[in-house]
This record gives structure tokens, C-alpha cells and sequence, in this order.
């Protein structure tokens, strides 16, 4: 029996695994995307996700490694950190976060001693479970005050905000969310914050390709720390990112490494690097501003098929869907959607009555049809194959001729892979 490690492909040496990746890659194929957070990484980005760069321990930063041999992984990590700061516009980037919640967590442990306050948005009105969830360890390690949007117009409440700020005098206030579909004013958060003597994080996760590419503000001249991920709507591979200004470089690299990681994965940054390289084309601009395009045509057209949006539309990639008029839950239209080929994600509204479990809501985004080459037609189609489908729930005709329309528009517009 041979000691050296097999060259053989996957097909040969697991098949079980190869039969599980071909029945996603068919999902994949097969279904339209329409979860917020979800995108089609590039082959570039996956080759390089997948290279022999795997093989590679590197803990530490370039240069300063505790391994030898990182004479190359050094090079990568360098060219993912000059593109990050060219693409952002920020004095420092550290590449290393394995994904957006280690970035966070990891920015809130270079800058805000345990135990001290923290202001971020409430889950239920569009926050993440590192702004300060009770469940999560971030709402165990801080303390946090959440603040959430107007009943008015459902956009985050400045005043609210302010007021908070004043009354509790966080050490930071974090601007940021994963279900909230609006503009956020980084200007008047800066201006809170500063009043406070409190750092301003910016979580851009879900925005950070529209960010990157101009279609919506920049938090860079606004904001101490940006944490973002490296996929959704900026398309690269599953992990993380921050961003500083170089005064606070230190505190957070510290925080990463030896704070919280040990190994850095030199392959995933290499992806990023590509990641990073294809957000600076014109492309990848037009993509954003098509993205934004497609979240508005969509938008309209459930509106049109009487559905409510929370705040009543859309500025950025995703919006909110209020199911409570059409008499189904989040959980039973996300079941009944993935039947006939639309893959959606379950989703609190703001004031939420319901178990997150259950949920009011739908969160719905474009990047990864619009990455399937889909415009305004398709995004109007699709509104309405949502609300046959759920009107027609009881239907199994009107459910059957909706997966056959689903099937007839994923072929005209394929996946690369």
C-alpha cells in the first residue's frame, strides 16, 4: 500500500462527497436565488479557494510570521490587503477574519473593554446576531442597547438613536444590518457617535459590493472600524473583512491574531484578492448598479401583486416582505416557494409578533439572479410567479405551472459551472 498522498479526483477517491456537490450544484442550477446574502462566486475565485495554498500554516502577518516558508502566502496576503484599502478607501485592511461575525466580534474586542456599552441595530428590526443578541456571545461579553426604526416610515430612528447615545454613552455605536433596506445615513451616525466620545463601526456585509462599486455611500470617511464579509453582494468567497483607520491598526490586528484566530486561511485570502481584483472592474460596477436596478423592479412588481414591503421599498439590494395581508407565515411561503423552485429565507419584521422561527416576513435580494445575467423583465416575472404561487398555495395545477416557468427561465439564463 503507497504512503504518498493520493493525486486521484474527487470522483475517485469519494464518490459519496462528488454525488453530494453535483446534486447542490444542480440546486443551484436549478433554483432561482433569491436569498439576500447569497451569490455566485466566480471560477477564479474558486480556483484559488481551492489551490494548493490550503496546504500552508501561516499564524501571524507578513513578515512577521511564526512558520517559515511564507515567502509566497506573504505576497497574497499583501496584494489582498492593497486591494481591499485601493477598493475601500481605507488606511488599513486586515484580511484574516474567517468570516463577518469574527470580524466583528474581533472589533469589538480591540476597542471596547468587557462589559462596557455598546449601541447596534435590534435584530428584529434588521440587526445581526453579533450587534448584541442575547444568544450570541457578543450580548454576553458587552453590553448592548439596541435601537430600531420608526413606526412611521420603518427606517432607522436618528432621533431615537441620538437620544440612546446621550442616555447610555456607549463606548461604540455599530451602523449596520442584514434585513434593512434603506440608505443609512453614516454622516449622522458620525455626528452621534463623536458627540459621545464613541467609536463608529460600520458593518457593510450586505452592502459592501454596492459600496465597492458606488451605488451606495461609503462609510470609509465616516467610520473608525468597517467589518464586512467577502460574499454577498460583493462576490467572493465565505469569510471576512475589516477596515481602519492606520492609528487603529494595531489594536485590531492584535485582536484578530493572537486575539481570536490562530492560522489565517492563506487559500481564502487568496480568493479574496480575486474578489477584490474583479470588484475594481467596470464590470463589477455595472453588476452593482444592475443589482440595484433589478431590487427595484422586483420591489414594484410585488407591490403591484398587493403585497406590503416594509418601509415601503427598496434603495439597496433586498427587501423586506410583510406577509401578515396574504394570511401565511415567513416559514410557510419560504416551504412553499423552495417546492416550486424559489429559494427565500424566513424573516422578522419590525415589531414582530411572531417566534424568528416562524416570522412575519420574507427577506428577498437580486444579487444572485442578477449574477445570472437577469434584468428588469425577469425581476417582474418573478414578482409574479411569487404571488401566483402563494395565492395559488392550495393549487397543485397553479403550483405545477409555476416550477415549469421556474424550469423554462433558469435555461435561458445558465450558470457558468
Amino acid at each position: 500500500m503507497s504512503i504518498v498522498v493520493s493525486g486521484r479526483r474527487l470522483m475517485e477517491s469519494d464518490p459519496q462527497v462528488q454525488e453530494m456537490i453535483h446534486l447542490e450544484e444542480n440546486r443551484q442550477r436549478d433554483k432561482l436565488e433569491l436569498i439576500a446574502s447569497e451569490n455566485y462566486a466566480s471560477r477564479a475565485v474558486l480556483e484559488a479557494q481551492g489551490s494548493v495554498l490550503t496546504n500552508k500554516y501561516a499564524e501571524g502577518y507578513p513578515g512577521k510570521r511564526y512558520y517559515g516558508g511564507c515567502e509566497f502566502v506573504d505576497m497574497v496576503e499583501n496584494l489582498a490587503i492593497e486591494r481591499a484599502k485601493e477598493l475601500f478607501g481605507m488606511e488599513h485592511a486586515n484580511v484574516q477574519p474567517h468570516s463577518g461575525a469574527s470580524a466583528n466580534v474581533a472589533a469589538y474586542n480591540a476597542l471596547v473593554p468587557y462589559g462596557e456599552t455598546i449601541m447596534a441595530m435590534n435584530l428584529t428590526d434588521g440587526g445581526h446576531l453579533t450587534h448584541g443578541s442575547p444568544v450570541n456571545v457578543t450580548g454576553r461579553l458587552w453590553k448592548f442597547i439596541p435601537y430600531g426604526v420608526s413606526r412611521i416610515d420603518e427606517r432607522i430612528d436618528m432621533d431615537e438613536v441620538q437620544r440612546l447615545a446621550l442616555e447610555h454613552k456607549p463606548k461604540m455605536i455599530v451602523a449596520g444590518a442584514t434585513a434593512y433596506s434603506r440608505i443609512i445615513d453614516f454622516p449622522r451616525f458620525r455626528r452621534i457617535a463623536d458627540e459621545n466620545n464613541a467609536y463608529l463601526l460600520v458593518d457593510m456585509a450586505h452592502i459592501s459590493g454596492l459600496v465597492a462599486a458606488g451605488v451606495h455611500p461609503s462609510p470609509a470617511p465616516f467610520a473608525h472600524v468597517v467589518t464586512s464579509t467577502t460574499h454577498k453582494t460583493l462576490r467572493g468567497p465565505r469569510s471576512g473583512l475589516i477596515l481602519c483607520q492606520a492609528a487603529l491598526a494595531k489594536q485590531i490586528d492584535k485582536a484578530i491574531f493572537p486575539g481570536l484566530q490562530g492560522g489565517p486561511l492563506e487559500h481564502v485570502i487568496a480568493a479574496k484578492a480575486v474578489c477584490f481584483g474583479e470588484a475594481m472592474t467596470e464590470e463589477f460596477k455595472e453588476y452593482q448598479r444592475q443589482t440595484v436596478a433589478n431590487a427595484k423592479a422586483l420591489a414594484a412588481s410585488l407591490l403591484e401583486q398587493g403585497f406590503r414591503l416594509v418601509s415601503g421599498g427598496t434603495d439597496n439590494h433586498l427587501m423586506l416582505v410583510d406577509l401578515t395581508n396574504k394570511g401565511v407565515t415567513g416559514k410557510e411561503a419560504q416551504l412553499l416557494l423552495d417546492s416550486v423552485n424559489i429559494t427565500t429565507n424566513k424573516n422578522t419584521i419590525p415589531f414582530e409578533t411572531r417566534s424568528p422561527f416562524i416570522a412575519s416576513g420574507l427577506r428577498l435580494g437580486t444579487p444572485a439572479l442578477t449574477s445570472r445575467g437577469m434584468k428588469e423583465e425577469e425581476m417582474k416575472q418573478v414578482g409574479r410567479l411569487i404571488a401566483r404561487t402563494i395565492e395559488g398555495r392550495n393549487d397543485p395545477v397553479v403550483l405545477e405551472s409555476v416550477r415549469a416557468e421556474i424550469v423554462t427561465l433558469t435555461k435561458r439564463f445558465p450558470l457558468w459551472f
